[in-house]
Parts: structure tokens; sequence; C-alpha cells
């Protein structure tokens, strides 16, 4: 039923704007007619100038065909550089320019030193023990937030650090590819 209703009141409002034939010319002087000094004021009668007043268009400017022929002065350069920021500099207070639009030669670049690679990011593992396995092979006992890895010289650690050299002080580790080599003290289980 609502639905049925919205059609009804949207068939009505689209034969009201159909059986309206106001073009927006006239609708356009309807509102000029009532901007008069009194269209301010409910129920002022409008003048009989503002209601006999109809819009017109403005005439088209007349091209002067001479002044097209003309020759136009060149751009003079002014110095100023819409690519750079800040404000032009002033000149030298020993110096004296060449006259207007003169500029200083300009300096050369410094030379672009090329920055090497950032290395590789720094161990994250914690030395916290020695094991031993038989003979007197040492395993170093590492520790970071995921878990314990265990290692001898020679292995691989969590797949990407090789262990360089383990001591009762210290262990010495790098990245597989030999990069980020770095020893790590004993910390005995402390952060």
């Amino acid at each position: 039923m609502l639905l049925g209703a919205i059609l009804v009141v949207l068939a009505l409002v689209l034969y009201w704007q159909s059986a309206r034939e106001e073009t927006p010319e006239a609708f356009s002087a309807a509102m000029s007619a009532t901007a008069g000094p009194a269209a301010g004021l409910p129920g002022a009668p409008a003048s009989a100038a503002a209601q006999a007043r109809t819009v017109a268009p403005e005439p088209i400017p007349v091209v002067d065909l001479a002044s097209l022929g003309q020759v136009q002065p060149e751009p003079s350069d002014t110095g100023r550089d819409p690519f750079r920021f800040g404000s032009a500099p002033s000149p030298a207070p020993g110096r004296e320019s060449a006259g207007p639009g003169a500029m200083a030669p300009p300096r050369p670049a410094p030379p672009v030193v090329p920055q090497a690679p950032p290395g590789p990011p720094p161990i994250a593992l914690k030395f916290i023990g020695i094991a031993k396995q038989g003979a007197g092979r040492l395993y170093a006992v590492l520790r970071d937030e995921r878990g314990i890895y265990y290692g001898a010289e020679g292995d691989v650690v969590e797949g990407r650090y090789r262990i360089l050299r383990v001591s009762a002080e210290m262990v010495e580790l790098s990245y597989v590819d030999g990069r980020g080599r770095t020893s790590i003290p004993l910390s005995g289980g402390r952060p």
C-alpha cells in the first residue's frame, strides 16, 4: 500500500510538471520582475516598469582585427624561477648589477655522493647459555621472542643465521650470506 501511495504521488508530480509550460526564460523574466525595490516586501505590488521589463541578451563585443596583426613585445627575463622555493637572492652589497634583470652566474651544484645500500637488520637473538655434547663440542643456546634455538659452529639457526664461533663468553653470528656479522655476549637468560 505504501508503494502504491508513493507511485500515485510520483505520477501526480510528473503530470503537474508536464502540464506547466513555463520555459526557463519565462521563469527568469518573472524572477527579475520581482527583484525590484519592493521585492522583499510581502504583498507589495510590482511596478509597471518591472513587469514590462524583459531580459535582453548582451551584445557581442566587436573584435578589433587590426590589433591582432601588431607585433607583441618579447617577454623580459625577470629572474623569477617558479621551480625554486623562497625569494630571489639579493645582490651582494659591493657588487653593482649590469642592469635590470641581470642575474649572478649560477653556482655549481655540489657533487652527488652515492649512498651505500642499507645493511641487514640487526640480529635479534640473545645468547642465554652453552650446552656440551660428548667430547666437548659446544652448542650455543639462543632465544628470541618466538622460541629457543641450539647450534654449534657452522650450523644454521632459524634458517637465516649462521653460527661462526662459540665460546664460554660469547657467540659470533652472521646472516647465512655472510652479512651482518655480530658478537653476542652471554646474558644468562636475562633480557
